[in-house]
């Protein structure tokens, strides 16, 4: 395989909503995935790993440091924000449906129990609910992106 063929394939994954991809050929084997967390049920060894968000160099993977993935970094002043967080690996939605208004907006009160998104995993729907009473002070995804567990959805001001 040369690198101009692994470009291509890195590029069609980024462009996708594909998170990985596996090809073997003549014997040689790539494996390109998006730079996410990995299932605790498997994970392939870190040698045959090429991250998406990574250039490739003479068709070898660089190093990349460890981060910590469930508990990303926020600024000194959203720490005051309550975080709802996913508690499963899905697609997240605002609204139950592409034609219904959102569950919740930036700005809106919301109450402990008040459903917040959907995250679908496995073609489930399952509904997220807030676990605080409060005011939506931002949406942390986007509409229709994967989410990882344990990732900041919305910042609530408990306030």
């Amino acid at each position: 395989m040369d690198l101009s063929y692994i470009k291509k394939i890195i590029k069609l994954v980024e462009n996708s909503n594909v998170d990985e991809v596996e090809i073997e050929e003549e014997g040689k084997k790539i494996r390109v995935a998006r730079n996410r967390v990995q299932n605790a049920f498997y994970a392939a060894p870190p040698a045959l790993q090429f991250p998406v968000s990574q250039p490739l160099l003479g068709g070898v993977a660089q190093p990349q440091p460890k981060t910590e993935s469930a508990a990303p970094s926020t600024p000194a002043s959203e720490k005051q924000f309550h975080e709802v967080r996913s508690p499963i690996v899905g697609t997240f939605y605002r609204a139950p449906s592409p034609d219904a208004d959102p569950y919740v907006e930036i700005g809106q009160s919301i109450k402990s129990g008040t459903v917040l998104c959907i995250v679908e995993a496995m073609k489930l729907m399952n509904e997220i609910e807030s676990d605080v009473d409060g005011t939506i002070a931002k949406i942390m995804v986007e509409n229709g992106k994967p989410v990882e567990y344990n990732q900041v959805l919305f910042l609530v001001d408990k306030g």
